[in-house]
């Protein structure tokens, strides 16, 4: 049976005045479920505030546009990471990590995520679990058994459970107090890729940063590899295919350009014009062949 693998659109979750997140659907498009891989998109308004929350799946997150701040809690970590974020910033997020991510800025923040789903509930779709608001995993339980696991007084406990009464993306009142970014923190957890090094540079043609263990330790947590690759005017990837059977995820973040995807039969099985904010899968067994136009 022929598998669609034509770019698409992210569709609406959920969202609120702080702003919306976004995901590709396996029933939209097939390759993530065949792939196990998800996709999705954070936007956040001025204030607004996506909650603490743990994924079932590893990713890689990257900064689209703006600037804001995250939290994160690694798994078994003692301590929280506070680290300002901004646009270029790849952000390497383990299995079980806890995350919050918070605009402080007047420009949009918008933040994209990808990640294997091989341990997720659903294939092809990441699943949040949300340690607060109306859609909190604690919210079921009485305030006794909340207590007694947090050693939390009655009060303290119905606070913890009760007071947010937003759900997954709210927005906070101006001059709220969050806590300050440690530009320590971000050590092997976050790398500016328009900032990095670059692995490849190609006069008129293009650049490549790849991110691996030396320039983000914690990606190899992740269990795969990401790269940014910039095209020039008129310039082209050359045809390749993944040496490791990997599945290639491109999502292109500007310009637009045009894809052509080989079977290993020789025969084309995809060619279109791509844009800013589409996303496509190459199978394994598939070779690409990628240029931009003007």
């Amino acid at each position: 049976m022929e598998i669609d693998l034509l770019p698409t659109l992210p569709s609406k979750l959920y969202g609120s005045d702080g702003g919306s997140y976004f995901a590709w659907l396996p029933s939209e498009l097939p390759m993530l479920e065949r792939g196990s891989i998800g996709a999705s998109k954070l936007s956040l308004q001025k204030n607004g505030l996506a909650l603490p929350r743990y994924s079932d799946s590893s990713k890689v997150a990257y900064v689209l546009q703006g600037s804001g701040t995250a939290g994160i809690v690694l798994p078994e970590a003692e301590k929280e990471k506070v680290i300002a974020i901004k646009k270029g910033d790849a952000i390497a997020l383990p299995f079980g990590v806890v995350t919050w991510w918070f605009n402080n800025d007047d420009t949009e923040l918008v933040v994209l995520f990808l990640g294997t789903t091989l341990k997720a509930h659903k294939a092809g779709e990441f699943t949040d679990f949300f340690l607060t608001g109306a859609n909190s995993i604690f919210t079921a339980f009485s305030t006794e058994f909340v207590g007694r696991a947090w050693d939390l007084t009655q009060d303290q406990a119905k606070a913890l459970v009760a007071s947010q009464t937003g759900s997954g993306i709210v927005k906070l009142k101006e001059g709220t107090t969050m806590p300050e970014p440690k530009k320590a923190d971000r050590d092997g957890i976050a790398l500016n890729c328009e900032e990095a090094p670059l692995d490849v540079d190609i006069i008129k043609g293009g650049r490549v940063v790849v991110l691996n263990t030396q320039n983000l330790p914690l990606v190899g947590e992740v269990g795969f590899g990401a790269d940014l690759v910039r095209l020039d005017s008129s310039a082209m990837c050359s045809p390749g295919f993944s040496c490791d059977s990997a599945y290639q995820v491109t999502y292109i973040i500007r310009g637009s350009g045009r894809v052509q995807v080989v079977g290993a039969d020789g025969k084309r099985v995809m060619e279109t014009t791509v844009e800013a904010g589409c996303l496509f899968i190459v199978p394994r067994e598939d070779f690409s062949l990628e240029g931009v136009i003007t």
